[in-house]
């Protein structure tokens, strides 16, 4: 195995691009608290913008594309480094890479700068890169278990190049499927990566011993949702039944709930790091089978259920993550500023305030909207004012990294 680094070559670098998790992490947050306050405001018709594709286009793809695919990217980068033992991006080429990401959303903020055709290839180049700088330690290692992230960011700009697709031939791609497509394809990370460390994250917070893995409901877990996922990554040539993805949905939310009662989130009461985590994968539980039922009752908005997997799923995993990565790369105790519960509250309160405020009173959807996003900004803001520090400075414990 290779050596991961050297340490006086790795202190001429600074801080900020020793490892990916830093950038992307912090940048991604910045951003998310910048493009929810961009989008209320446009949403108000406070501000003119005229982003590539239109406000609406812009809000679903900039939240899952660009702010997921940066904190998904941070994750990776800094994982692939324990995964192989090889050296992970930094300096230059992770410089390169966090560029290549901002300069994506400054460009489809303002797509007169250089037009429609470069602006998509701008923004579709990010996850190509990421995967292509993810894959080479994998590929010099062997270890090919690792290797499915790297397709799965492929499978990610496919549907971002649906996304785009959507504005030049609106007839034959729909902008809501390929932004639901990426949604799902989210949770479906979020669902394999909770398996891979809900676990075992939930027995060392707790010093408890570690549910026992089971192959079979992984599968169907996983299963499912990809199944799910492939059905709206190929909507253009498929016949779209609500009724067959409403009940599928439904069996993918009872299979998620199935497997974390088994990972015995009650006992993480205590501990905000785990908690926090355990929250997140409940709303994405209960988002899957509420947004089933969505599409089998008429009577149920499902463009509001979908922010149960948004905002309390895709948000609050997100922040419970980013935070514990965080402290444990940064060389600091698992032990979060006690200010991060305050996040970790408003952020579950966003997701509930959004889908469930306008469901019970339509005619205040606005400002439900507005409190919902209220709640995200206060979360991340939190987490950029606190974890700022730790990612701009080298580690505490003088290892690499």
């Amino acid at each position: 195995m290779m050596q991961i680094t050297d340490l006086q070559q790795e202190q001429k670098i600074t801080p900020l691009l020793r490892l990916g998790f830093r950038p992307f992490f912090l940048c991604g947050a910045i951003f998310s608290v910048l493009a929810i306050l961009l989008w209320l405001l446009m949403y108000r018709g406070v501000i003119t913008l005229s982003p590539m594709g239109g406000g609406y286009w812009w809000h679903i793809h900039e939240m899952v594309f660009a702010f997921g695919g940066a904190i998904i990217a941070g994750f990776l980068l800094t994982a692939v480094q324990n995964w192989t033992g090889v050296r992970g991006a930094q300096g230059k080429t992770l410089l390169v890479l966090f560029l290549l990401w901002l300069a994506g959303r400054g460009v489809l903020l303002f797509p007169e700068l250089l037009g429609n055709t470069i602006t998509t290839l701008v923004d579709l180049s990010f996850l190509p890169a990421v995967a292509y700088v993810l894959a080479k330690p994998i590929l010099a290692v062997k270890q090919y278990r690792n290797l499915f992230f790297a397709p799965l960011l492929l499978l990610l700009t496919l549907v971002n190049i649906e996304m785009h697709v959507a504005i030049y031939n609106p007839e034959s791609f729909s902008v809501i499927y390929s932004g639901y497509a990426g949604v799902m394809l989210v949770t479906f990370l979020m669902s394999v990566m909770a398996g891979r460390v809900a676990p075992m994250f939930t027995a060392n917070g707790t010093k408890t011993q570690k549910a026992t893995p089971l192959p079979w409901l992984d599968l169907l877990t996983n299963g499912s949702l990809a199944i799910a996922m492939f059905y709206l990554v190929f909507h253009p040539m498929l016949a779209f039944s609500p009724t067959f993805f409403g009940v599928l949905l439904i069996i993918a939310g009872v299979f998620q709930t199935i497997r974390w009662l088994r990972w015995r989130p009650w006992i993480t009461l205590n501990v905000p790091l785990l908690w926090s985590i355990h929250a997140a994968i409940k709303f994405i539980c209960f988002g899957l089978i509420v947004l089933g039922a969505s599409y089998l009752i008429p009577q149920l908005p499902s463009n509001h259920a979908w922010h149960l997997l948004t905002v309390g799923g895709m948000g609050g995993l997100i922040l419970a993550m980013i935070s514990r990565v965080s402290l444990g790369h940064s060389g600091r105790p698992l032990t979060p500023p006690k200010s991060m519960t305050i996040a970790y509250l408003a952020i579950n309160i966003a997701a509930m305030v959004r889908v469930f405020g306008p469901w019970a009173l339509p005619e205040k959807t606005q400002i439900f909207i507005d409190i919902s996003g209220t709640f995200w900004m206060l979360a991340f803001t939190i987490f950029v004012v606190k974890y700022a520090p730790m990612l701009t400075k080298a580690r505490l414990d003088g290892r690499p990294g």
